[in-house]
C-alpha cells in the first residue's frame, strides 16, 4: 500500500468517534519542509474545534505509527467555500449549486464548464449552463471519469 493510502486509512480510523469526514489527505514537500495536509468535512460545517481535535487525535496516532520518516507539519483544514468535488457523494452534496468543473479531453468543442448542477447519476453528472435568455440556457451530461477538476463557485447575492 503506498503512503498516501497508508496516512489516510490512518486518519480515518483515527478520526471515527470524531464526527468529521476525510475529504482528502496529501503529504507535500520533501526533507524538512513536508507538510501533511488533511481536509476535513461535516454537515452543518466544520469548526476550529473539529480541526483542532482531529490534529490532536491524528498527531497522536502518526507519532505511535511513525509512518512518515524525518520531520512534517500537520495541517488540518476544512475544504472552504469553494470547495473542490472529488467523489459522487461530493456532486451529491452540493446539488443546485452553482459549479465549475474542468474536464480532461473536450466535451462537445469545450473542456471548461460552469453551471449549475442539476443532477447526479451513477457514472455522469448534468449542468445547466446558463445564457442570455431562457432559451440559451444548455444542458450538459459529463460523465464523472472525465472530470479532471470540479469546485463549487462563490456565489454573490
Amino acid at each position: 500500500m503506498e503512503i498516501g493510502e497508508k496516512l489516510k486509512k490512518l486518519a480515518e480510523e483515527a478520526t471515527l468517534g470524531l464526527g468529521v469526514r476525510i475529504v482528502k489527505v496529501e503529504l507535500k514537500g520533501k526533507g524538512r519542509r513536508m507538510m501533511l495536509r488533511v481536509t476535513i468535512d461535516k454537515d452543518p460545517g466544520v469548526t476550529l474545534d473539529d480541526c483542532a481535535s482531529v490534529s490532536r487525535q491524528l498527531s497522536a496516532v502518526l507519532d505511535v505509527e511513525d509512518i512518515i520518516q524525518g520531520t512534517y507539519n500537520l495541517e488540518v483544514t476544512s475544504p472552504g467555500i469553494d470547495r473542490p468535488l472529488e467523489s459522487r457523494d461530493d456532486f451529491l452534496k452540493n446539488l443546485g449549486k452553482l459549479v465549475r468543473v474542468v474536464t480532461k479531453e473536450k466535451i462537445g468543442k469545450q473542456s471548461y464548464f460552469l453551471g449549475r448542477l442539476s443532477g447526479v447519476q451513477e457514472n455522469f453528472i448534468t449542468i445547466v449552463e446558463a445564457g442570455k435568455t431562457v432559451e440559451a440556457c444548455k444542458t450538459v451530461e459529463i460523465p464523472l471519469d472525465k472530470v479532471s477538476r470540479a469546485n463549487v463557485e462563490i456565489e454573490i447575492k
